[in-house]
């Protein structure tokens, strides 16, 4: 029998539909029900293409027993983070504030005022390595709770008053200057690894945003070192087992140093960002490798992510069927040298062994291998190398397929979309460019919809019932900006503003200071509030780039203030933890730049047009469109004539303007291209 969970549209919380655990979403209700049974409320989150909480469910929330005992003495509530970030990052503090350490599935006690009094992460059905058995932690959680309440609400109180007390120190001395970029990269330095790329030891995860960084600062400096540190990571995760090298796209994280194994789960916005990046360094050197990943990461976003409403979905698990009927980890992408004969014979068996360093003994578990380059074998036919893969990958099509996530989340999207209109325009695909219009279309008409303010999740065309959190509203600005410099389309401009006007009213505090949550949105035990980089750019970094870009389009005084505010905080952080605010940097180097305005008065799509998109002018907007309208369409436009009746480029930055020009070449000059 299906519990409360079957009326959501979330696939993680619908994976635990049919649990015999008697199940709420996270809603006053859940919380009235606890105080009125005077039971606590046991809050598990994670996602759905989370290991180790499928393994927690399939242990302990399939089990019959142990959910009798927690419908009896608990309230059980189940979010899935990726729908609700704002309780997950309010909760995941307390966890790592009291355990030093936390991650999914998160295990949190509350009381019926939603104040957490005991954590943890995944507990085992048996105690093990000195961790007790769930069923043991849910007995002494009860025996607290009943014979100890006093003590309970002392922890309870203690833990709300320590979060309450961590409000953020915003930087408030000004904007990020030379000093900070040039110490930033220093910290990169210090932190680089020169022997396989990447920063840090394991697990190691795709730098993203340092990488855009890296680029920004090395166009804006011309720092040699700032590009080989870009340039070599890029080229290291495109040659690991972290890139899938038949079918393109990026897998989360690598578990070693080197990039060979990955955690195969492939999340929508690790591939946007970095198909971002490498259409980012192919702009910046013409690396053919790069080319040729922004294109595969882009031709798998749309041929396994895209749903049929034309949004993006969330992601595709770690987890699928292999040969004996397991659901193991990497079962889809991993190859044995016996599998590799199957398919080729004997003679490409070999040949594919040796160049995607396939072993005997295995690269990954059981004998089985994750296909690489490790690029030991000299010349190679290009011919055979494209033979071996389109067959290897039309035997892995035969396999059974991980399960996808199909929710589609705005700021994800947002990131999408800005990758898909710049690849397809770097490239020549405009295929790409309807790819990323389509899924804007449909956070236009499902996400905004009727109400004016952003939900973060849809589902089947479906709005979920979240409101957006800041980084939906930064990450689909970004996106609708990237869109209308790729499209000339000046409705995306218009979006964006609608979108940023929100973030101005309603996320934005004293001192330049920005908060994860609206004003107005649903109050938890403290208003979550985190300007650091993780998996993507913080809501913080992610508004701070879009405001300058949008500033930057329009003239908008109140705009420009805004991001400046907001960049004090990567004033305080840069310099010591350059890793974590890598966009932050990023939009940081668009400041120091200007960034650069450039009209173009002459056809989207045309030769100055494309130039200026090449430009490597860090974050330089771009407005092109001729005829009288175009000028309504953007105010960078306006009185901007062409010269002589040829399309013209018009430059500017910091208030002053270059002579216009006609000629490619003087423009990309101009532009650094």
């Amino acid at each position: 029998m299906a519990n409360r969970l079957a009326q959501t549209t979330s696939p993680y919380l619908l994976q635990h539909a049919d649990n015999p655990v008697d199940w709420w979403p996270w809603s006053p209700e859940a919380f009235e029900e606890a105080r009125k049974r005077d039971v606590p409320v046991l809050l598990s989150v994670g996602y759905a293409s989370c290991h180790w909480c499928h393994v927690m469910a399939h242990e302990s929330f399939e089990d019959e027993t142990v959910a009798a005992y927690l419908n009896a003495h608990f309230v059980p509530v189940k979010v899935d983070r990726e729908e609700r970030p704002d309780v997950d990052a309010v909760y995941m503090e307390a966890v790592q504030a009291a355990t030093g350490h936390g991650g999914w599935p998160m295990t949190v006690f509350l009381t019926a005022d939603a104040e957490p009094f005991y954590f943890g992460t995944y507990f085992p059905p048996e105690a093990r390595h000195g961790s007790p058995s769930f069923q043991q932690v849910l007995e002494g959680v009860v025996a607290a709770w009943t014979d100890r309440r006093e003590e309970v609400a002392e922890v309870a109180g203690r833990i709300v008053a320590d979060l309450a007390g961590r409000s953020l120190v915003h930087g408030g001395d000004g904007v990020p200057g030379e000093q900070e970029t040039a110490q930033a990269l220093l910290g990169l330095t210090r932190e680089y690894d020169e022997q396989h790329g990447g920063f840090g030891g394991a697990p190691k995860f795709p730098p993203s945003m340092a990488v855009e960084f890296l680029l920004r600062h090395y166009a804006r400096t011309g720092s040699e070192g700032a590009l080989q540190m870009a340039a070599d990571t890029c080229s290291a995760m495109a040659r690991g087992g972290i890139y899938d090298q038949l079918g393109g796209g990026f897998a989360r994280y690598s578990v070693d140093r080197e990039w060979v194994v990955p955690h195969f789960e492939k999340m929508l916005y690790d591939n946007a960002l970095l198909c971002r990046v490498y259409a980012h360094l192919w702009r910046t050197t013409g690396s053919d490798e790069a080319r040729r990943i922004a294109l595969e990461t882009a031709d798998f976003m749309v041929r396994e992510l895209r749903t049929a409403e034309g949004g993006f979905a969330s992601a595709l698990d770690a987890d699928s069927e292999d040969a004996d009927g397991r659901h193991v980890e990497g079962a889809f992408y991993v190859w044995t040298p016996g599998q590799l004969r199957e398919v080729l014979g004997e003679d490409d068996a070999a040949f594919a062994a040796a160049y995607f360093g396939v072993t005997e003994e295995g690269t990954f578990e059981e004998g089985s291998s994750v296909l690489r380059l490790p690029g030991d074998m000299g010349p190679v036919d290009a011919a055979r190398v494209a033979d071996v893969r389109a067959r290897l990958l039309a035997a892995r099509e035969e396999r059974p397929r991980p399960g996808r996530d199909d929710k589609v989340v705005a700021a994800w999207n947002g990131l999408a979309i800005a990758a898909l209109a710049e690849t397809g325009a770097y490239f020549d695909r405009p295929d790409l460019v309807e790819r990323a219009t389509e899924a804007a279309d449909l956070l236009v008409r499902v996400h905004l919809g009727e109400v004016a303010r952003l939900t973060r999740t849809s589902k089947d065309g479906r709005a979920g019932d979240n409101a957006g959190v800041l980084e939906d509203y930064g990450d689909v600005a970004e996106g609708f900006l990237a869109l209308a410099a790729v499209t000339g389309e000046g409705a995306w401009l218009e979006f964006a503003g609608f979108l940023l006007d929100i973030v101005l009213e309603q996320f934005t505090g004293e001192g330049g200071q920005l908060y994860d949550t609206a004003h107005d949105a649903e109050q938890l035990i403290r208003r979550p509030q985190d300007p650091t980089d993780s998996a993507t750019p913080s809501g913080w970094t992610a508004a701070a780039g879009a405001l300058l870009s949008y500033a930057a389009y329009t003239g908008s005084e109140a705009h420009r203030t805004a991001a400046e505010g907001a960049l004090g905080v990567v004033k305080a952080l840069g310099p010591r933890v350059p890793r974590f605010v890598g966009w932050g940097l990023a939009v940081a180097e668009a400041l120091l730049d200007g960034p650069r305005e450039v009209a173009v008065a002459g056809p989207v799509g045309g030769e100055l047009h494309r130039t200026a998109l090449l430009g490597r002018a860090p974050g330089a907007v771009v407005a092109a469109g001729e005829g009288p309208g175009a000028g309504a369409e953007f105010p960078l436009l306006v009185d901007r004539p062409q010269v002589g009746g040829e399309p013209t480029a018009y430059v500017c930055r910091h208030f002053v303007c270059d002579a216009p020009t006609t000629d490619a070449g003087e423009l990309a000059a101009k532009l650094g291209g």
